[in-house]
């Protein structure tokens, strides 16, 4: 009788929340639709794709339309069906069986997911008492249990801080580990070590397009690194890992920079009124509602009753990312801002009479 392996046999696939919910500030997307002028030139663009063919297995011209707009070599970029695939490609190549990954303890769940699919062991820094990261921790436990690789996010996934660059920067230069770095929120920073990526041998800097660039639904992800790992990491992919009507999405999106910074200067100001209005509700509230400084498209607020106001919004068709004594709030559209700050003032309210 065929038994499963003890890396899978007790997995349970990914479980999102789903159903009909009129506000979703749950899962960081961007609230922005493409204008009509785009749609249609991806439209066109599509139109002419050889859906009888193989798409280009290197996605070239999506790639080179990516490193034009953050201004990188484009032979030093790999694309993957979102940062996700880009994740398991870069542990596939650069990991084997019983090699340690160091994480942190606040931060983005998938990393120790796909280091234990490729059978590595996780060890797991915990974040300062302020939830940011302690870098010297971080040097310490990599040098001291041998780690191949340390993974974290930046601005943090879900604390929405970000470390300053300079404390990148010594991390990276401090271990003998590849440092991947996910930069998936740094449109919304401007710590990015992206600039001086091609200084180190071992650092993979990550990015997507489903928070600013508001194209969760093609699955599109980068690696940036230098031209040693890059030629690792398509050796590694597999063949044709993108589709042709992603990489031609992709392409037309990025050879629009404006629209994008437009993008990105319109979720900042959401963020930042999201923000201003759980201030406010903390004044009131001294203690119940405690929001964190953002630096990424949402707040991370610790909650004294995180589980009620949960479970008060969601009645109310509201779905946000509940974390234990955590909630993760999405930037959404201005009216979404207002009635989720709304609700929670009403549930803050009627808990406190």
């Amino acid at each position: 009788m065929f038994t499963l392996n003890e890396k899978v046999k007790n997995l349970k696939p990914y479980d999102p929340i789903s159903g009909n919910y009129h506000i979703r500030l749950d899962a960081n997307e961007s609230f922005i639709t493409l204008p009509q002028e785009i749609k249609q030139e991806i439209s066109d663009r599509v139109l002419c794709n050889h859906f009888n063919r193989y798409p280009d297995p290197c996605a070239e011209e999506c790639c080179a339309s990516f490193a034009k707009y953050f201004g990188v070599p484009a032979s030093c970029v790999m694309a993957g069906n979102g940062s996700d695939e880009v994740i398991s490609v870069i542990m596939n190549a650069f990991l084997q069986k019983g090699d340690t990954v160091v994480t942190l303890a606040r931060d983005f769940s998938m990393y120790a997911f796909y280091a234990s699919l490729v059978e590595c062991r996780s060890v797991v820094v915990e974040n300062n008492p302020d939830y940011t990261i302690p870098v010297d921790n971080v040097i310490e436990t990599v040098k001291r249990e041998k780690a191949r690789m340390v993974v974290f996010s930046n601005p943090c996934n879900p604390t929405s801080l970000v470390l300053p660059r300079e404390e990148v920067r010594r991390l990276v230069q401090s271990v003998d580990a590849l440092v991947v770095l996910d930069e998936a929120y740094m449109d919304f920073s401007d710590q990015s070590l992206l600039s001086e990526f091609s200084k180190y041998d071992n650092l993979i800097i990550l990015k997507t397009c489903s928070k600013a660039i508001g194209m969760a639904g093609i699955r599109l992800g980068f690696a940036v690194t230098n031209e040693t790992l890059t030629k690792v990491l398509l050796a590694v992919k597999s063949p044709y890992n993108l589709n042709s009507m992603t990489q031609a999405v992709g392409t037309v999106v990025f050879d629009h920079p404006e629209y994008i910074r437009s993008c990105v200067r319109r979720i900042l100001e959401s963020r930042d009124e999201l923000y201003e209005h759980f201030c406010r509700i903390s004044k009131e509230f001294p203690g119940a509602f405690v929001p964190q400084k953002p630096e990424a498209n949402f707040v991370y607020v610790l909650c004294k009753d995180a589980e009620g106001i949960f479970n008060h919004l969601k009645s109310k068709g509201i779905i946000v990312r509940f974390m234990g004594d955590h909630l993760r709030i999405s930037a959404g559209r201005n009216y979404e801002n207002e009635v989720v700050s709304e609700e929670i003032e009403a549930y803050l309210k009627g808990a406190t009479q």
